[in-house]
């Protein structure tokens, strides 16, 4: 669709909607070219997730989600960029209900370092403003990572609930970070913090929540009580078939193929063909109609076709929204 825009053909759909250069169009093809060698092409295809299944009840009873996201998760991009829609699109669909008692839906994030791994600073206040008030939202988010120091200050300073499991500190760098995080927690004149977090035993943790008043309480060494389920991976095999099984799966198990920019664009070239000329005379200069036929066939070519079209039907849609707007389907 870019190279088609930024084409003496595509310059009329051009209009209106503002001039791209041909630098700026190489920009924007590398980075799709790079979103489709991360995943890009198929994480954001179609179906879409509907944020409305992650608060769905079943019986009186909430429903717990799991993302299972593989390699993806360790492409910091992907992977934050997917979180941000999810928290947006919860702000925006989700009613205003003040301060409950319980949430409406709680997020918990694992491995949560990978989403700040060379972010933005825009890509930071985002967090931080989302976080803060999608609260009003009835929405918690968890941040689960291995250091306090894994989650860039502003963000931290919105989390109100803090479980900290022990801390090892067997480097010079480890020192350090245990020393910042102890910096992190409200003063306590009951434990020396750096040791108790040293001394931590396997299902205990120091512990710090927000009070009635919105104020931490002091930290508390605490023994958490161990979880009535399997702590350990159950496999790949396991998690298709309970995805299979999932009352979702008939939502979701099917990857809708919609009609590509480029398919559009595709059509549109061979509408404006003119009827072909005869072989070419040795010797003699390629007209433009059979120079149109040429960029035809490299354009229905599989390999070609194929590569836009995947670039396209993810990029094309997502695009076509910034610019325009777009309804919910």
């Amino acid at each position: 669709m870019i190279t088609h825009l930024t084409s003496p053909e595509g310059k009329e759909d051009l209009k209106g909607i503002g001039g791209v250069s041909a630098t700026t169009a190489g920009v924007i093809l590398r980075a799709l070219v790079n979103l489709e060698a991360g995943g890009g092409d198929t994480f954001f295809g179609e179906p879409e997730l509907d944020p409305a299944d992650l608060v769905r009840v079943v019986d009186g009873k909430g429903v717990i989600t799991l993302f299972e996201l593989g390699a993806r998760a360790a492409r910091p991009v992907l992977f934050s960029t997917f979180l941000m829609w999810v928290l947006a699109d919860l702000f925006q669909t989700l009613p205003e209900i003040g301060d409950q008692d319980e949430p409406v839906l709680v997020l918990l994030f694992d491995e949560a370092h990978v989403l700040f791994s060379d972010a933005s600073k825009a890509f930071l206040d985002q967090v931080e403003q989302t976080v803060e008030l999608i609260r009003s939202k009835g929405v918690g988010v968890f941040f689960c990572t291995h250091l306090p120091t894994d989650i860039p200050n502003p963000v931290l300073s919105q989390l109100g609930a803090r479980i900290q499991h022990a801390l090892r500190a067997f480097t010079p760098d480890d020192q350090k970070a245990l020393s910042k995080t102890v910096r992190t927690y409200p003063r306590t004149g009951v434990y020396d913090l750096e040791q108790a977090l040293t001394s931590l035993d396997t299902g205990e943790a120091i512990v710090t929540v927000l009070s009635e008043q919105g104020a931490p309480t002091p930290v508390a060494w605490t023994r958490l009580r161990p979880p009535r389920s399997l702590m350990d991976a159950i496999g790949a095999d396991a998690i298709r078939s309970r995805a299979l099984s999932s009352s979702l799966a008939s939502k979701y198990a099917r990857t809708i193929d919609r009609e590509s920019a480029y398919e559009l664009l595709a059509a549109k070239v061979v509408a404006a063909s003119p009827e072909p000329e005869a072989a070419p005379v040795p010797g003699r200069t390629a007209t433009r109609a059979e120079e149109d036929s040429a960029a035809e066939r490299i354009m229905t070519n599989p390999a070609v076709r194929g590569f836009l079209r995947s670039a396209a039907a993810a990029a094309g849609r997502e695009i076509t929204r910034s610019l325009f707007g777009a309804r919910r389907r």
